[in-house]
């Protein structure tokens, strides 16, 4: 049996919280300022190897040890050499408001057990809306993740701009929504989850700088129509995941509002230039989005996952779900301060507490800092790139996310040796970048996060 007393002791606890905080600074000072690899590379098999030898091993007297192996083991973003895939590297308090929220284990789905998460979360979504554009009313809430973002506000847009009631009778209307063909796949997986299937994902072709061809959207709409397709949204890219590329909000915007459909903005890594007016004109036009998602762990100092759903019309969001439990909800008013009715989680985390801290701790410049100082890093090692006669640029960025490639003498074999080049730099460890397709050619690729 086990000694649940002892488990929950609080001096104990105190003890070991010293001592990983302790462990965590000392490994920030390491990775942040010595010439500490950035990863350590194992295979797959090895690194299950080596936990599942873990797992068999005796029980443990204090956790410092594990924490050691974990933090030993792991990608370490918080090197400067980390410009690999778009997570951030989160700020030291940032985390420590994670681990209150994890502690106290309060649900945003309800007013008793959200009275602090929920207030938060309309104070921080209605201070970032007004950054969007939108009214003095507006606001959202935080959830899990871009792909659970992206999915719940897809499903806002059919709940209002469908004519069936879906939730008590279905759908017999065939529907569809309009795309980027370099939106993230996480669009099209939330269209597939909806049941739109293939017929009912159209991708809109790109140009050279991979944003969308806004003026094929009135011919694709038209066949659409023909072929019995109700398209009841459009997504605009703020920005693309692959080149970083925006897609023109503005052109979106006019073709929503003249053919009355739901305008939405994944903005998961760069609608954080809404903080910035150096930058924000890349997202000119989002005002005027019905919903808009934003990722504050990818650029925004905040550990994963914490993302923004905002609507301009928050009424929008009731829609969503239109549910009744009696064992939560009394009523089924629109009222702001029960997020079950509203979000996809009933046991909620207060992810918000974490942006909370840094605003209240640092105020929005550290926010607005951040993105101005990565993305004008993008813009200074492009040019080092363009610069340089051995490597070539995909395109000219528009964000920290930069795409290039190594051109060797020997012209005939680019994407081979370029993908040597990127296997090489993973088994080295000292810097760790990825890679992605562009016209069927490899390209290396970095985002500067750090």
């Amino acid at each position: 049996m086990q000694d649940f007393k002892k488990a929950y002791d609080s001096a104990s606890f105190r003890q070991q919280g010293h001592d990983v905080v302790n462990l965590l600074a000392d490994y920030l000072e390491r990775v942040s300022h010595k010439n500490e690899p950035t990863l350590r590379y194992q295979s797959p098999d090895d690194a299950f190897a080596f936990w599942s030898k873990d797992f068999e091993a005796e029980l443990l007297e204090n956790p410092t040890d594990l924490f050691q192996k974990v933090i030993e083991n792991s990608m370490h973003l918080h090197s400067p050499r980390y410009v690999g895939h778009q997570v951030t590297a989160p700020l030291p308090v940032a985390a420590l408001a994670a681990f209150v929220d994890s502690f106290l284990a309060n649900s945003g789905a309800v007013h008793e057990m959200g009275m602090v998460v929920n207030s938060l979360e309309k104070i921080v979504t209605n201070w970032f809306s007004k950054h969007l554009g939108f009214d003095e009313e507006s606001y959202g809430f935080i959830t899990s993740g871009g792909t659970l973002a992206n999915l719940t506000a897809l499903l806002t847009a059919r709940a209002n701009n469908v004519p069936e009631d879906i939730w008590k009778t279905g759908t017999t209307t065939r529907l569809a929504i309009m795309v980027s063909e370099q939106a993230h796949y996480c669009v099209d997986r939330a269209a597939r989850i909806m049941g739109l299937g293939d017929s009912g994902i159209i991708k809109v072709p790109t140009d050279a700088n991979m944003q969308m061809k806004t003026e094929l959207l009135d011919g694709l709409l038209a066949k659409a129509k023909e072929e019995g397709l109700h398209v009841f949204a459009v997504i605009g890219s703020a920005c693309t995941t692959s080149t970083g590329s925006y897609d023109n909000l503005e052109k979106i915007a006019d073709f929503c509002q003249k053919n009355q459909i739901w305008m939405h903005v994944d903005g998961a890594h760069g609608g954080v230039v809404a903080l910035s007016e150096r930058y924000k004109h890349l997202i000119k036009g989002i005002e005027r989005a019905d919903s808009v998602i934003v990722d504050f762990h990818k650029v925004l100092l905040v550990p994963s996952l914490t993302t923004g759903v905002f609507y301009r019309n928050p009424k929008d969001s009731y829609k969503t779900f239109a549910q009744k439990a009696s064992y939560l909800f009394a009523t089924q008013d629109e009222d702001w301060f029960n997020l079950g009715k509203r979000t996809f989680e009933c046991t909620k985390p207060g992810l918000v507490l974490r942006i909370y801290t840094i605003l209240r701790m640092y105020g929005e410049s550290m926010f607005r800092d951040t993105v101005e100082y990565l993305y004008d890093l993008g813009a200074a090692f492009a040019k080092m790139i363009d610069e340089n006669p051995k490597f070539e640029l995909a395109i000219t960025p528009q964000t920290n996310i930069v795409c290039f490639r190594y051109l060797p003498d020997n012209q005939l074999n680019i994407n081979e040796i370029n993908q040597q080049v990127r296997e090489r730099i993973v088994f080295d460890g000292r810097f760790y970048i990825v890679s992605t397709i562009i016209n069927d050619n490899f390209y290396l690729r970095v985002s500067i996060m750090n």
